[in-house]
């Protein structure tokens, strides 16, 4: 049964600051309604459940007034029989009513936050890597799971209770006026008498709330970043336990603070609700009783109208705040479009096909590329919302590569060498000029074949929390048993992972942490050798390993490069000098190309950089910084 206080509720979870000027445009209308359409049916059955509880809650009143009036006063036992049957009738419809308007909701809120889940994810894994690289992470997760969560109870929460407030007062209101329309009119008249500080305490819990959730991520803050593995390894190497301690101790006691108050706050309004609706009652009581006396109504109908202005109050006083309520909830389908219309540059082109049977040949032609590489932009996602200047990052660069020949690409850092090779997969498209695979511009390409015929080993490859064996399947999800084993070994990681406890069952902890970094390379490389490509580029994929882990990574390369292209950011001696080729990259131009022998020859660049790992035991070129990302 829908009565009595509760019903305020809602302005307390509403937020007008935040919907301040805010209004809810056609548009986002419609997509609402679009997503609710596979659910219409469920929604109609929903408010139909709501209105039959409604109406069936105003039967008790009634038949308590039939009760005094008739059945007492005549002392007819029978019909004092049926009244209570149909009370218990009544009662168990009720409940009934519930449970199919709980299940109503439960089915079209969970469908919902499922459907708005998967496009978002969807839409957002399919973005470009420029998005990644500028919106904060935390903030898209909130935003994927937060605002999905708040659009799902707008649908079912808000708009339902606002449905359900509707419903509750006009039924009881017109019930009220048919049984006695004075008393009615006192009961609505008391109403402004509690608002104004009801009003006050709700905006009051407005700003509790705001700042409440204000420390709690704060706090949250603070124990995501102690409580990853690099967190935690630095807390334990500083030897600062305790004073991370008192400062979460003291994040913490802010957050119980302000937790008392609020509660304070709350109970004080629902207090407040109850008071309304007790001298609500009473004053009904006072008024009609005299009325009673003087025979102007009966006893009955004083009766069953106390009981009717308790259900009043809780709707009224929640329809007040309605407007705010709906558009604090519906603000949450805003955000949530918002990363689905994030736009796309990087999709198939119309008409794109399939790369069928890859051998490998890749054409740089007059290729230029300048950041900012496209306009996929959300601001609200974003630390700066000011656009970087347009950089040009490569420059006029031509290179072809024949299939199955090994390419070195030096130059110092900054030179352009990871953007350069990360057009190839179309992780970013050129600015001007065409990327080619055996002919084929890669626009043209399918993504998913592009992708599949290109194989990446990056300088901190990543796994996922799993085990080895499905960070290994997640190149081919229907690898066999011996074929992760025929990479593994390939890769000279199988032995390693058989002397685990759980072998290939056995997960690797966030990041892979629980693996050496040549460990996690030559995992990395094993994956890569599953997926069979015939293009490979190793992006500085040495760069950070000790002697031992570097021979054995090499070796694994040295079977995983065998017959296929590969491209190399050269970090290694072994590597630059048993390359086919070499191409020296400065400041975005391709400077010289050459054997290792010919270039030493000429002199330049390349010859300078050389000198330097000799002299000095370092490789060609410092460790590059600009793994791909904007602005690098």
């Amino acid at each position: 049964m829908r009565m009595g206080p509760p019903h305020g509720h809602g302005m307390l979870g509403s937020d007008r600051d935040a919907v301040k000027g805010r209004t809810i445009s056609r548009q986002t209308t419609r997509r609402i309604l679009g997503f609710a359409h596979p659910y219409r049916f469920q929604l109609i059955g929903f408010v139909a459940t709501i209105l039959v509880a409604a109406l069936l809650a105003l039967l008790p009143p009634l038949v308590f007034r039939q009760l005094i009036d008739h059945s007492i006063i005549n002392r007819d036992n029978g019909q004092v029989d049926k009244l209570a049957l149909l009370l218990i009738g009544a009662a168990f419809a009720e409940a009934g009513l519930a449970l199919v308007e709980r299940w109503y909701s439960a089915r079209i809120g969970e469908g919902l936050i499922y459907d708005l889940r998967v496009a978002l994810y969807d839409h957002v894994q399919r973005l470009p890597l420029g998005f990644f690289t500028r919106v904060q992470t935390g903030a898209l997760i909130s935003r994927m799971n937060n605002d999905v969560i708040g659009a799902q109870r707008a649908m079912t929460g808000t708009l339902g209770q606002v449905v359900s407030n509707g419903i509750v007062l006009a039924t009881t209101l017109v019930a009220m006026l048919l049984l006695e329309w004075r008393l009615t009119l006192l009961a609505i008249v008391l109403l402004p008498v509690f608002m104004m500080p009801a009003k006050r305490v709700g905006r009051r819990l407005q700003d509790i709330t705001r700042e409440s959730m204000n420390l709690n991520a704060e706090m949250n803050t603070t124990m995501q970043e102690r409580l990853n593995i690099s967190g935690a390894l630095l807390v334990k190497l500083f030897g600062s336990h305790d004073r991370e301690r008192d400062d979460f101790s003291d994040r913490a006691g802010k957050v119980a603070a302000i937790g008392v108050r609020s509660a304070m706050y709350g109970r004080t309004f629902f207090i407040g609700l109850s008071l309304v609706g007790a001298v609500g009652t009473a004053v009904v009581y006072w008024v009609g009783g005299r009325l009673a006396i003087d025979q102007t109504i009966s006893i009955g109908t004083l009766s069953a109208m106390g009981l009717y202005v308790a259900r009043i109050y809780g709707p009224l006083t929640g329809l007040t705040n309605a407007r705010v309520d709906i558009m604090t909830a519906l603000v949450s389908f805003e955000r949530v479009f918002e990363v689905l219309d994030a736009p796309n540059a990087i999709t198939d082109h119309h008409g794109a096909v399939d790369l069928v049977d890859p051998q490998g040949r890749v054409t740089f032609d007059h290729v230029t590329f300048a950041y900012p590489a496209s306009n996929t932009r959300l601001a609200s996602l974003e630390t700066s919302t000011t656009d970087p200047d347009s950089r040009v990052v490569l420059e006029d660069v031509n290179l072809d590569v024949v299939p199955g020949s090994t390419v070195a690409i030096v130059g110092p850092s900054g030179a352009g060498k990871s953007t350069l090779v990360s057009l190839v997969p179309r992780l970013y498209d050129a600015t001007s000029g065409a990327v080619r695979l055996d002919g084929h511009d890669v626009r043209h390409l399918t993504q998913a074949s592009l992708r599949q015929a290109i194989g990446i080993v990056n300088q901190d490859p990543h796994l996922f929390h799993e085990s080895i064996g499905d960070n290994l399947r997640y190149a081919r999800l229907d690898a066999t048993d011996e074929e992760l084993v025929a990479a593994a070994t390939a890769a000279r990681i199988h032995d390693v992972i058989s002397a685990l406890p759980d072998g290939y069952d056995t997960v690797v902890g966030e990041r892979g942490y629980r693996l050496s970094g040549g460990e996690k390379q030559r995992v990395a490389i094993a994956r890569m050798l599953l997926k069979n490509p015939a293009v490979v580029i190793l992006d500085e994929a040495t760069s950070h390993l000790d002697t031992e882990n570097e021979q054995l990574v090499q070796q694994a390369l040295a079977t995983a490069l065998d017959g296929r292209t590969a491209l190399i950011i050269a970090h290694r001696l072994s590597t630059i000098i048993d390359a086919d080729l070499i191409v020296v990259v400065d400041q975005g131009r391709v400077v010289d190309r050459g054997t290792h022998g010919e270039l030493l020859a000429r002199g330049g660049l390349y010859a300078d950089l050389y000198a330097a790992l000799v002299r000095d035991q370092r490789p060609v070129s410092a460790p590059d910084d600009e793994a791909v990302g904007e602005g690098r």
